[in-house]
């Protein structure tokens, strides 16, 4: 049975958790130095184009997502219907990845965005990361183009309603 995700907003008290998971090597490989993600994270806090979401599986939490106004942060992606939010997200808890948790909350987190009126959801993992690149083609998202970032090359994926 697929557990029941839930979305609830991100605050400072989850400061010492998500640090925690930035740490870990599974989310390290992908994310770089967990105290530079942290500082970034934690500034994102009082972002107003960021939301951030701790992702849990019926009560326990298991990941974390941000969810942000794309022309707030990304220059590079070409032209984009005006309200287009860019998603990134990871599972942190090392016994939860290679599940199938990772297609089905992001599925069920850009269908209510659709639901809402969202007209397109983008995300930019790296090329090389095949766990991401599957999980997000299981979730609707379809393969764009290969773009620049400041943190190096990425392809751009792309889901609309």
């Amino acid at each position: 049975m697929v557990p029941a995700y839930a979305f609830r907003p991100m605050s400072a008290a989850d400061l010492p958790l998500i640090g925690r998971w930035l740490g870990e090597a599974h989310v390290r490989e992908w994310w770089g130095d967990p105290d530079e993600q942290l500082a970034l994270v934690s500034g994102d806090l009082i972002e107003p184009a960021t939301d951030q979401f701790i992702v849990l599986a019926g009560n326990r939490p298991f990941g974390y997502l941000q969810c942000y106004r794309l022309t707030a942060w990304i220059t590079g992606f070409g032209p984009q219907p005006e309200g287009t939010r860019g998603i990134d997200q990871f599972i942190g808890e090392s016994d939860m990845i290679a599940r199938g948790h990772g297609s089905a909350f992001i599925r069920r987190f850009v269908d209510e965005g659709f639901r809402q009126g969202l007209p397109r959801i983008v995300t930019d993992p790296d090329p090389r990361n095949l766990r991401a690149l599957r999980a997000y083609e299981k979730a609707g998202f379809v393969r764009d183009r290969l773009v620049d970032t400041p943190d190096g090359p990425a392809l751009l994926m792309v889901r609309e309603p």
